[in-house]
């Protein structure tokens, strides 16, 4: 006969996931999600509970539970399950096992108030100050970049899709609100290249590969120093990089005035806007038409690119931790994921720079 957990066999595992390096454990000792209450009530502005119903979920521990799904690439369903049956999971949450767990549309719910109220950037701002207070103010810098982000693809007639790069609703789609639902009319295609491989025969081929990509683009600043992300933008896929640059992406806080890019950022209206700004810019420049590239341009950028190659570092740890990916409909939705992303991302380093100088 198997004998009924009791109170202690639970403290006893949840020691024993201590011992094991719980990342959930560390996350609730080093940031203090109280933070983020007055955001989050501002943003969903919860009835006061006198129509009756069932009271709702508190707003931090639901906020919790997005940063459990965004640090795990988890959907609703599988984070409700999830949570019912990973104890450091109730633990982050400060649920015990009889406690009510949010069911999947309690999550989606929130999640969707959140969104449609615009809240993400507050949330991420929020964060930052605490960054700030803890003494990491944005220094030596700043380095930009965009990363392309998979969307779930869209099966569409080529009708369809030139009715959607000209803003129009299909007229097939517009008394099917079903279809319409389903349909993100906001992701793009484009194409992503990557450097060519060698040969097995050890040729190289004359051109880098194209592949097309459909989803959104996720653009961000990080300062030099400390390498938290300090701006960030969402646009489809097929935006382009440069342009975002003087559309809020620039870090006037920074400390110092250098910015690295690549050559995606150089053009003559970008060069003329961070001179007006007051920043220095230290963007890639770019390889003369049918020329060979000039030494001293050859060796400048080499050296920039040393520093410009950090921010490789957030978007590695995005989708390869994270499994950054869109499941969501819409460019709005998607904002909130990244920007949720980014979030975490901040607080993983946060985490690792305080355990550092903890050491030290």
């Amino acid at each position: 006969m198997m004998k009924q957990a009791g109170f202690f066999d639970v403290e006893e595992r949840l020691a024993r996931l201590s011992g094991l390096g719980d990342q959930l454990e560390a996350f609730s000792r080093t940031v203090d999600f109280e933070v983020f209450r007055p955001d989050l009530g501002q943003a969903l502005a919860y009835s006061d509970g006198s129509k009756g119903g069932r009271p709702p979920f508190d707003l931090v521990l639901m906020f919790k539970i997005l940063v459990i799904q965004t640090l795990n690439n988890l959907s609703d369903e599988r984070t409700e399950y999830l949570i019912n049956d990973r104890l450091s999971f109730m633990r982050f949450l400060g649920l015990a096992l009889s406690d009510r767990v949010p069911d999947a549309k309690t999550v989606w719910l929130f999640r969707e108030r959140l969104t449609q109220s615009g809240a993400i950037e507050g949330l991420f701002n929020r964060f930052d100050a605490t960054l700030r207070n803890a003494g990491y103010l944005p220094m030596s810098g700043q380095i930009l970049d965009a990363t392309l982000v998979a969307a779930a693809k869209q099966r569409n007639t080529n009708a369809e899709k030139a009715d959607l790069r000209a803003g129009r609703i299909p007229e097939d789609w517009q008394d099917k609100p079903a279809k319409l639902w389903h349909k993100d009319r906001h992701a793009r295609w484009t194409l992503k290249f990557t450097k060519a491989k060698r040969q097995d025969d050890g040729t190289m081929p004359s051109s880098d590969l194209a592949i097309p990509f459909f989803g959104y683009k996720s653009h961000v600043s990080i300062d030099r120093k400390y390498r938290f992300i300090r701006k960030w933008k969402t646009t489809d896929a097929a935006a382009s990089d440069g342009a975002r640059l003087r559309e809020g992406l620039l870090d006037k806080t920074n400390t110092a005035s250098s910015v690295w890019a690549d050559t995606a950022y150089r053009s003559k209206a970008n060069e003329d806007f961070m001179e007006k700004q007051g920043f220095v810019s230290k963007v890639h420049r770019k390889k003369p038409q049918l020329k060979p590239m000039p030494r001293h341009i050859q060796k400048s950028n080499a050296g920039k690119s040393v520093i410009r190659s950090r921010v490789e570092h957030v978007f590695a740890d995005q989708k390869s931790q994270m499994g950054l990916f869109i499941r969501t409909v819409g460019i709005t939705r998607a904002t909130m994921r990244i920007g949720l992303a980014n979030i975490v991302y901040n607080m993983r380093r946060f985490l690792f720079l305080e355990r550092i100088s903890t050491a030290a």
